[in-house]
């Protein structure tokens, strides 16, 4: 039996319900709650300028990816027509698809820390200087680009209604882990799902903490490719060299406009590549490098 080809229109009438608009006012009414939970205990785990502007970027990007809402559904609608095979919209293909999304979410996300062009599409949400609920809100504007890493999971066969529902859940489920307030979870907990506790590892500026737990919904990724870190000290947040500023446009741009910076100041385009597409921790090396380089030819 010949599968049947969708249309934008099929996803249209289906009226999938928005669910990170649905729980955007109980986030909201969480990070307040924090944040009061903070000052009366003086954890200093808020700052004020911070948190509205995580807020204000977090605002955006929803209006961003309502007004490309269009451009993705036909993506996605595109690569699920494109393949003959399908599997059957049922209870168990949104479980398997959850673990086959969490899969590309984990190397999309690792991507985006080894590799200078895509860490500029992820950066924003690293520069804070603090680690609290309203950090999740802060979603860079050019992340959407990712998209491509998510074509692999319609090409599986998923429905396209049960990738975008799974994929509003998995963004949901990055809300609860950033907190300082919930430390270790019970070991089952801790060995398969990503919590708090990997999770502040991850946004650590610690030099052994660097490059680590990159798992979305579940830490086994980090486990089975070897980028797993249990956290041990207290850790340091935001970036290994910090942005100071609480300008929205600044801290969604900051690293685009670094990459432009240095590839006009490359000598060849072997360094212009590099300057684009090397991995962050390794850039000031490689950067010295071609110096030294330079050095030599005169």
């Amino acid at each position: 039996m010949e599968k049947e080809k969708l249309t934008f229109e099929h996803i249209v009438n289906l009226d999938l319900p928005n669910l990170i608009l649905i729980a955007t006012p109980v986030m909201i009414f969480l990070v307040v709650l924090e944040w009061v939970f903070s000052y009366k205990n003086n954890k200093g785990y808020y700052d004020g300028k911070d948190t509205l502007t995580a807020t204000f970027i977090g605002l955006v990007n929803a209006g961003m990816s309502a007004a490309i809402k269009v451009l993705t559904f036909g993506i996605i609608l595109f690569f699920y027509n494109l393949i003959p095979w399908s599997i059957p919209h049922t209870w168990w293909a949104y479980v398997l698809c959850l673990f086959w999304l969490d899969f590309w979410r984990y190397w999309a996300h690792r991507v985006a820390h080894e590799n200078r062009f895509w860490w500029a599409t992820h950066v924003t949400h690293h520069n804070s200087e603090k680690y609290n609920w309203s950090v999740s809100f802060r979603l860079s504007w050019t992340q959407h680009i990712k998209i491509i890493f998510f074509i692999p999971v319609v090409l599986a066969g998923f429905h396209p209604v049960v990738f975008f529902i799974i994929h509003q859940l998995a963004v949901l489920y990055q809300f609860w882990i950033h907190t300082e307030y919930i430390r270790k979870l019970p070991r089952p907990i801790e060995y398969f799902f990503t919590t708090p506790s990997h999770h502040r590892v991850h946004h650590a500026t610690n030099e052994h903490y660097l490059d680590k737990n990159y798992g979305s919904t579940f830490i086994i990724w980090d486990r089975i490719f070897g980028t797993f870190m249990p956290e041990g000290e207290q850790a340091n947040y935001g970036l290994t060299k910090q942005v100071k500023s609480y300008n929205p446009i600044t801290l969604n741009f900051h690293e685009w406009s670094d990459i432009v910076k240095d590839v006009r100041n490359s000598k060849s385009l072997k360094e212009a590549y590099a300057m684009v597409f090397t991995r962050p921790s390794l850039l000031e090396g490689v950067k010295n490098e071609f110096r030294e380089k330079e050095k030599v030819k005169v």
